[in-house]
């Protein structure tokens, strides 16, 4: 194998390509990059096994071939080499990395036994607009649990069904929901890791395509083609948990309850919530001797009588951080029972602390 392509391009590839590599054992086939060049196409792939990435580039070739080279080691070493073109040749054992005066030489693994990302196994497609999919995952990702001992919890839920696509995430404390209407008749269940819901969310914006199978979750674009192993298990039943109707609901102001939050929060993200009929009052609760803090703006609630919240503010920011209006909805039946904020159809229900 033999080609020549800038340095600063395959500097970015070789980015991309490092949070697909096994970084635990060196001497695994799985932390070497792929290489095949066919006509005048670099084809490039990494994978761990869980998750896997493959993309191409037009090259300057003069063979064709294949190779394998470990990921960390190509990429630092060309990082020390000029913003110019560079080139890669193979012989039997070795990969060389060739600039001027410099050379690289970089020993390879058998390329004929690099595993294959995708399953040769039949792929359906995802029917539906994907122009929201990631934002949709962007939403719900902070709600997911990625150390609970319960796999099917380290992952988000997609499930289809009755014309609504709804994306679900939890840890067990809270539970984040975007329900979305489709035309679809097909069912759909699927947990993807939160692992490779990070790597999805830095790669893919909106012109994607969507495939799965029995075990894996694989996404396109004209760049790059992803997949994921998706987790094997029964998620909770998520619908029986928030309830259909709720005594109070009420909009808010984003803005002033975001900031009367980060005002209090450098003492405790364990805060109490009240709400007066002319006025929402932030306090801390308090649990050892770092002090206590409060502050409040007013208004006009007109509850008759004051309810009291007392939750991990940590959950209500991260709601906060992901909409785009001016104002919430808070929906609560009782202070000690879960809550729901919402807008539009996202959604997050909460647990209260119990003080």
């Amino acid at each position: 194998m033999k080609f020549s392509i800038e340095k600063s391009k395959f500097e970015i590839i070789l980015n991309n390509l490092q949070p697909f590599l096994d970084k635990k054992d060196s001497s695994q086939i799985t932390s070497h990059i792929y290489l095949e060049t066919h006509d005048n196409i670099l084809i490039l792939k990494a994978t761990d096994y869980e998750i896997g990435l493959e993309t191409q580039i037009n090259i300057k070739k003069e063979i064709d071939g294949n190779a394998t080279v470990s990921g960390k080691r190509i990429l630092d070493s060309i990082k020390r080499l000029k913003d110019k073109e560079i080139s890669i040749e193979t012989d039997g054992q070795n990969l060389y990395v060739k600039q001027e005066e410099t050379i690289f030489e970089l020993p390879m693994f058998d390329a004929n036994e690099f595993p294959k990302n995708i399953q040769e196994t039949t792929q359906n497609k995802i029917n539906f607009d994907t122009s929201s999919f990631i934002q949709f995952l962007k939403k719900i990702t902070p709600a997911i649990d990625s150390s609970n001992q319960k796999p099917e919890l380290t992952g988000a839920l997609l499930d289809l069904k009755d014309y609504t696509f709804n994306f679900v995430g939890t840890d067990t404390r809270r539970l984040a929901i975007v329900k979305q209407k489709v035309q679809s008749l097909e069912k759909l269940n699927l947990i993807i890791p939160k692992k490779a819901i990070s790597e999805i969310l830095k790669l893919f914006s909106d012109e994607i395509e969507i495939f799965y199978n029995e075990y894996q979750l694989i996404i396109k674009n004209q760049y790059y083609t992803f997949f994921t192993k998706l987790i094997n298990g029964n998620f909770p039943d998520y619908e029986k948990i928030i309830a259909k109707d709720f005594r109070i609901q009420i909009k808010l102001p984003k803005q002033n309850f975001l900031e009367s939050i980060k005002t209090i929060n450098s003492l405790s993200q364990k805060i109490k919530i009240t709400f007066r009929s002319n006025e929402i009052l932030f306090e801390t609760i308090q649990t050892d001797n770092t002090g206590k803090a409060n502050t409040q703006f007013e208004y006009q609630t007109n509850f008759e009588e004051e309810i009291n919240l007392c939750v991990d503010s940590r959950y209500i920011v991260d709601f906060l951080s992901q909409i785009e209006n001016t104002e919430f909805e808070l929906c609560i039946n009782e202070a000690k029972n879960p809550f729901v904020l919402k807008d539009g159809d996202f959604s997050t229900l909460i647990l209260p602390i119990q003080n």
